[in-house]
């Protein structure tokens, strides 16, 4: 990490701590293969104080100041960003991140709505899955910024029906000419929220681009299971997995539920086993895998990541 005035930017004697518990995880971390990285979707939660944070800091002072200590965690070696969905930001900013964690953490970075929304309109225009604005505003500042540390870039697709799309053949078409058309050299995943567009000319254009799907375990899309029967985890570059919220539920309803984000209120072993099982085959065969998983997953994200390295580590013994 870096030092001097950065360092007190992003947590140091001066900034947000880590709590002491976090150190119990140390043994943990060292049975779960290297490969396989947990993290969370953001670190701004004021409820994760005693998981994650020495003492209660607000959202504000989180968001500013808590990624170094959230580095800290033995168990959280990634991190989503979110916040680049809804508008893109420079690479100073992902620059600053990047030397708030140490080289071997991982980012995700969620590409901008107009990318991936049909109905999505800047004051410029229609952006939707143009390859020069995605280049400029997205891949070049994020590859350029956070360097090595860049573990894939996610293009979020909106839950709009497929025709809203231009059907699932013309999608997988566009998706195509999109993808072929980005800069060589980032992974690049792709998230879907419309089942009806993973089909088998969906499958082909992401092998045919060299692009990874993204799991999504969501109430709006297949089940994780269904998911891996299309796209086998085998056949992407890098396994993504992003667990975000359960069949069921919708975010404000888990909003309501799991407030403060400090406790796991409904846990979901079945996905979680699911999960251990296809990134430990991952890591076996020498591939990447970041997991991000979301407050509204099971109640508390990083509670969530504890649960998940201890069933990999479980399910490698066995």
């Amino acid at each position: 990490m870096s030092t001097g005035g950065q360092f007190d930017l992003f947590g140091g004697p001066t900034g947000v701590q880590s709590t002491a518990a976090a150190a119990t995880h140390a043994a943990l971390r060292a049975r779960v293969p290297p490969r396989i990285r947990l993290g969370t979707s953001s670190w701004s939660f004021p409820g994760w104080a005693g998981i994650v944070y020495d003492r209660p800091h607000s959202e504000q002072t989180l968001a500013r100041d808590g990624l170094a200590a959230y580095a800290r965690h033995p168990l959280l070696r990634a991190v989503s960003i979110d916040r680049t969905y809804y508008a893109p930001i420079d690479a100073h900013t992902f620059a600053a991140y990047a030397d708030a964690v140490p080289e071997d953490f991982r980012f995700l970075v969620k590409a901008d709505r107009l990318l991936t929304d049909p109905d999505a309109e800047s004051t410029t225009g229609v952006r939707f899955l143009d390859p020069e604005h995605a280049a400029l505003a997205v891949v070049q500042p994020a590859a350029t910024g956070l360097g090595s540390r860049l573990g894939a870039i996610v293009f979020q697709f909106s839950p709009r029906t497929a025709a809203r799309h231009g059907g699932p053949a013309r999608f997988a078409s566009m998706l195509h000419e999109f993808l072929e058309a980005l800069p060589r050299g980032p992974v690049y995943a792709v998230e879907l929220r419309t089942p009806a567009l993973m089909t088998a000319a969906y499958a082909r254009t992401l092998e045919a681009t060299g692009a990874a799907h993204c799991y999504t375990v969501h109430s709006s899309m297949l089940p994780l299971h269904a998911q891996l029967d299309r796209i086998p985890a085998p056949a992407n570059p890098m396994l993504v997995v992003r667990w975000m919220l359960r069949e069921g539920l919708d975010y404000e309803g888990a909003r309501a539920s799991y407030a403060p984000f400090n406790r796991l209120v409904a846990e979901d072993p079945a996905t979680r086993n699911e999960i251990a099982r296809v990134s430990l085959d991952c890591a076996r065969d020498e591939r990447d895998v970041i997991i991000c998983i979301n407050n509204k997953a099971e109640g508390s994200a990083p509670l969530s990541a504890i649960r998940l390295a201890e069933a990999i580590a479980q399910t490698g013994r066995s």
